[in-house]
Order: structure tokens, then C-alpha cells, then sequence
């Protein structure tokens, strides 16, 4: 992990085009067919262009083989300048670089593939192609600035490429005055999504991690993500004190999820195989409980000033088991744990992961397995509930964001030691030795030895 460093983090924010769907049509597909040109290119001459280092030396190999100039008269494919007269020269490289990465990363896969084992490979790489890539609008040659909410494209248009006037929606530009006036723009790319066409800007920008080179004085939010309430954060320190928690349930947002969901069934057992807007829908709301459990976390650890936010390593592909299918199915813990970790790194804070086998299964102080759901009758059958083989009933969430904290901390203490004493630690502490079995009460008992 990198205790105490600048990181460089990429967002990316949309202007959307106004007054104009049709004539982008034309070109993105002169692009496409330009890019699908250089595809066959790259691979009829890859033996020579994989000899050559340097990615501007290889582009500068590919413009030798299909553009000509004034100097370079001839070229081995000619036919390239005919079939896409007065292509921009940023359009063109842009294709060229695009066309080179895809195959040799096509040429990677397939030198795997062939030496991988014959039985557990899986299928031969395809040939790669151009498909919906969408082109890079560079500046000055592409892409001018006009007016605060105007702007100058190039586009293929008339049987020519020549200059449009496209407005800009108002609200996107100034949310990307207010929000990025200080990050580093770079150039836009034409996207298109439904039936409407985008600019889409990327923006970088460099932040400091908080320093965390020593555990002792680090303040983690442990976050477990669930299915029947959104978020569950436990603030912790490095002795197992836990300092706050919070809950987020969302109850009107999966109550409108479980409803569309239902309607989708409802629509499948009729014979609606196909439902598309039921299922945009359904995912409309799941978006929505995502930012707002993204959020969530966040606002949790700003507000403790947590140096670290410690997550699970789910795995969630595979099929899906259960009554519950169609909830895993819509469970985006995945999403909400790329959201959490761009704005986390913006504000300085470290992300982790640990082991997620075992932190809702196993009590906290360490008295074994719990029961949860069905396997007790004490709870009736509710899931956020667990019961101990004390016979305490607690928040099955809760218990598992303490155990997700303490394995952090174990796993810290343990780097921190070196071999000799870690093996005499773990001969007292016996559940330290396999991190799926760390609890809680492992975290306090190996404070409490390293204390004596």
C-alpha cells in the first residue's frame, strides 16, 4: 500500500449538443471505416511493427505505409488517401494510435492464449475491430471554443469536412465551471447515448494521500455494504475502540426497487421476454440508491476525518441462488465501491480491502458462528438480525463492519512485525493466523499481547 503520496485521478463530465442529431451520424462512420482501414493495416505489417520501439515511431511507420506527401510520393497502400480525401491529420493519428493498441493487445491475448493450457484457455481471441468507438474531437484542428456556450466542430458533412456551430447545454457547462475551473481539461470525445450526442471531457487532476505510515494513529471507517440496508459504517481505531457508526436504509428507494422488479416478473410471466423499459427503470432507481450510498460513505468519513476507508473484496459473478436473486442481481456493491474510491482519493483518503469470507458469519467477540434469518427463531426470519451463541441478538451489519475493521488492523500489525516475533504472536493469538477467522476480539487480544 502507498502510505504517503500524489495521486493523479481522472473524471469524466459531459456537455451535451443541442439542435443537431443527424449529421454526426456520417462522421463517426467515415471514422469507424477510416480505423477499421488501419486495423487490416496494422495486422498485415505487425512483424515489422513490432520491431520498431516507441509509440510515436510506430505511428510515424504507419504513415509512412498509407499517407502520402509532397516528399513521400508513393506509399504500399495508396489507396487510403482516395477513399478518405481530406481526412484531419489529428482524426487520422488518433485512429492510427487507436488501431495500434488494439492490435497489440490483440497479438498479447493470442501469444497467451496459445501458451496457456489447452484445457482451461477458453475460445481464440477475435480479430479486433472497429465496433462503436466513438472519435477524439482534438483541439484547434477539431474542437474550437466559440463562445461560453457555443462551440466549433469539425465534421464530415456535404461530402466534405468543414466547420459546424453546436450549442451547448447551459447547465453542463456551467456544473463543469463551478466544479473542475482547476483541473487540467483535455479533449473532448464525441459520444453519443439514446438518441442524444455529448462532448465528454476528461479532466485530471493531483491529490496527497494522508499519511498512515503508522497504524497506531490511523482512523479507518469500515464499510459493509448490504442488500437489506444500504451501508453500515463503524469508525475505528487501531485498539478497537469504535468511535461512531452509522446507518443508511434507503427504505422508499427499495421499496420502488422491489416494485419494479415485481413489475418485471409480472411481465415475464405473461410471456415479455423483452421489457426494456421496465428494465431502465429498475435501473434508474438502482443507479440512484448507489450515488447516495457512495455519498453516504463519504460525508461518514469526512466527518470522523478517517484516514482510510476499508471495504470488502466481493465477488459477486457466478450464478445467482436463492429467493433473493433477483436483489444480488440488482446489487451493485461493485459500483458503489468504484464511486467511493474516486472521490475518496480526491480527498485524500487511502481505500483498502480485506478478505470478506466469515465477517457476517462470525461473532464479533469471538463467540463462533451466529445464527441469522431462518436458522433462529428468535428474529423471525429477519436478516438483519443475527443471533450469538450467547444468545445475544445484535445488527448482523454492525457485526460484520467490526469484523472488516479488525482485519484491517490485524493485517497492519502483522506487516509491521518482523518473522520471528509475527510467528510468536500468532502461537498466542491463534485466530490471527488465518485472516477468514479474524474477528474483533482477535484485534484486542493481540493489542493486549503486544501491550504485556
Amino acid at each position: 500500500m502507498c502510505y504517503n503520496s500524489y495521486m493523479r485521478t481522472v473524471s469524466t463530465y459531459s456537455k451535451r449538443i443541442s439542435g443537431y442529431s443527424r449529421v454526426f451520424r456520417e462522421t463517426v462512420a467515415v471514422y469507424r471505416e477510416a480505423l477499421s482501414y488501419i486495423l487490416c493495416v496494422c495486422l498485415a505489417e505487425w512483424d515489422s511493427l513490432s520491431q520498431v520501439n516507441g509509440s510515436k515511431q510506430r505511428l510515424t511507420e504507419v504513415e509512412r505505409l498509407i499517407h502520402r506527401t509532397e516528399k513521400r510520393p508513393t506509399v504500399k497502400y495508396p489507396d487510403f488517401d482516395s477513399k478518405f480525401y481530406k481526412l484531419p491529420n489529428y482524426l487520422r493519428r488518433g485512429a492510427i494510435n487507436k488501431a495500434i493498441g488494439m492490435v497489440s493487445s490483440y497479438k498479447s491475448n493470442l501469444h497467451n492464449w496459445e501458451n496457456s493450457d489447452s484445457v482451461s484457455r477458453g475460445e481464440k481471441p477475435g480479430f479486433p475491430q472497429a465496433g462503436y468507438c466513438y472519435p477524439c474531437m482534438y483541439r484547434t484542428d477539431m474542437y474550437q471554443e466559440d463562445g461560453a456556450y457555443t462551440a466549433r466542430i469539425k465534421v464530415y458533412i456535404r461530402n466534405t469536412w468543414d466547420w459546424i456551430t453546436v450549442s451547448l447545454r447551459k447547465s453542463d457547462v456551467d456544473y463543469i465551471l463551478h466544479h473542475c475551473k482547476d483541473r487540467k481539461e483535455s479533449a473532448p470525445t464525441l459520444q453519443k447515448r439514446g438518441k442524444r450526442w455529448y462532448l465528454d471531457f476528461a479532466y485530471e487532476e493531483e491529490t496527497s494521500l494522508c499519511d498512515i505510515s503508522d497504524y497506531r494513529n490511523t482512523t479507518i471507517a469500515s464499510v459493509d455494504l448490504g442488500i437489506n440496508n444500504a451501508a453500515t459504517v463503524c469508525i475505528m481505531n487501531s485498539d478497537g475502540t469504535v468511535v461512531g457508526r452509522e446507518f443508511l436504509k434507503l427504505p422508499k428507494e427499495n421499496d420502488c426497487l422491489k416494485h419494479a422488479v415485481n413489475r418485471i416478473k409480472k411481465a415475464q410471466q405473461h410471456g415479455a421476454h423483452k421489457t426494456p423499459r421496465l428494465w431502465a427503470f429498475a435501473k434508474g432507481i438502482n443507479d440512484d440508491i448507489a450515488v447516495k450510498t457512495a455519498q453516504f460513505i463519504i460525508d461518514t468519513a469526512v466527518k470522523y476525518n478517517a484516514d482510510v476507508i476499508v471495504m470488502e473484496h466481493l465477488d459477486t459473478s457466478g450464478k445467482k441462488r436463492g429467493s433473493k436473486k433477483q436483489r444480488l442481481h440488482h446489487w451493485k456493491a461493485n459500483y458503489v465501491q468504484s464511486m467511493v474510491t474516486q472521490k475518496a482519493h480526491r480527498l485524500g483518503i487511502h481505500i483498502s480491502r480485506v478478505c470478506a469470507w466469515g465477517t457476517s458469519k462470525l461473532a464479533y467477540d469471538g463467540s463462533g458462528a451466529v445464527l441469522r434469518g431462518k436458522e433462529s427463531r428468535r428474529t423471525h426470519g429477519n436478516y438483519s438480525l443475527c443471533v450469538f451463541s450467547t444468545g445475544k441478538i445484535y445488527h448482523c451489519d454492525l457485526n460484520a463492519s467490526y469484523n472488516i475493521g479488525a482485519r484491517y488492523f490485524v493485517r497492519e500489525i502483522q506487516k509491521s512485525l518482523p518473522e520471528r516475533e509475527r510467528l510468536r504472536l500468532e502461537v498466542k493469538v491463534p485466530s490471527a493466523c488465518k485472516r477468514s477467522t479474524c474477528t474483533l476480539s482477535t484485534l484486542i487480544s493481540l493489542n493486549a499481547v503486544l501491550a504485556a
